[in-house]
């Protein structure tokens, strides 16, 4: 039985999207503790702007967002081949897996630390070791909240959108499934991490809440548009590694319905 499982392609296929799309937001929670700016990124001048009444605006943004949106990606990807059960279950898996990391990181800010440690990187102009490492993995619980909240609404609403444009659409236009529900599912997960972060968590003005959200969205919009075409690579590459006929039984499965022209998947 192991054996036809690790042979089996679709299976080794979910396992190889489940462990990158965990590792992926898992490394974007850890990273997301760094503001960047990117207008520096692409060596532009930083011009600040006014949104809703606020000034001083620029494109500013968590090092997070330089890897979320490939999880949107991902998302749609074991969407078509999948179906919104398989979606679920690996965002249900990241969430639990992140906590868990979470906690790990209290464990770890919480133990004693060996005092050649704290002053290891003094030379280096790290005066205190165990300040520094407090700072990078002691996120606020309003922000991991937020994070885990926001990720797991938008997988949901990702899920809806793509499966109501592909119910309409059939096989056609990928790029509206695959961008549609991107652009949408991003714009709740912007406001949501930032309305419980930073509305609730902390106080602040609605015009400041929905200006940043803005200026996040924007960027978030742009890079998923972006990435239509990586839709079309990958799909590329799996209805290669698959086959037609296993692919487009995988799809059939994926809406609810069987393919009447594909015989049944076998193991090799």
């Amino acid at each position: 039985m192991i054996k036809n499982l690790l042979n089996d392609k679709p299976t080794k296929m979910f396992v190889a999207f489940t462990a990158f799309f965990v590792a992926n937001a898992l490394i974007a929670e850890c990273i997301g503790g760094k503001i960047f700016s990117l207008e520096k990124l692409f060596g532009l001048p930083v011009h600040t702007f006014t949104l809703f009444g606020q000034s001083g605006l620029a494109f500013n943004l968590t090092a997070g967002v330089l890897l979320w949106p490939l999880e949107f990606v991902m998302t749609d990807i074991v969407n078509e081949y999948y179906g919104p059960k398989a979606v679920r279950r690996i965002s249900y898996t990241a969430v639990i897996l992140i906590s868990y990391a979470f906690l790990m990181f209290l464990v770890a800010i919480g133990v004693p630390p060996a005092d050649f440690w704290v002053n290891s990187s003094a030379a280096q102009g790290v005066p205190d070791m165990q300040v520094a490492f407090n700072n990078i993995f002691g996120q606020s619980m309003w922000i991991i909240v937020a994070s885990l909240t926001a990720f797991l609404v938008s997988q949901i609403v990702d899920v809806t959108v793509f499966h109501r444009i592909k119910k309409r659409t059939g096989e056609k236009h990928v790029w509206l499934r695959a961008t549609g529900s991107t652009v949408v599912s991003q714009l709740v997960d912007s406001f949501i991490v930032l309305f419980i972060a930073f509305k609730v968590g902390r106080g602040w003005s609605w015009q400041l809440v929905l200006a940043i959200c803005l200026v996040n969205y924007t960027y978030k919009f742009i890079v998923a548009v972006a990435l239509t075409p990586l839709i079309y690579l990958l799909e590329h590459r799996i209805e290669k590694y698959l086959g037609h006929e296993t692919a487009a039984r995988m799809k059939a499965a994926a809406m609810g319905k069987e393919h009447p022209h594909v015989a049944p998947i076998t193991t090799d």
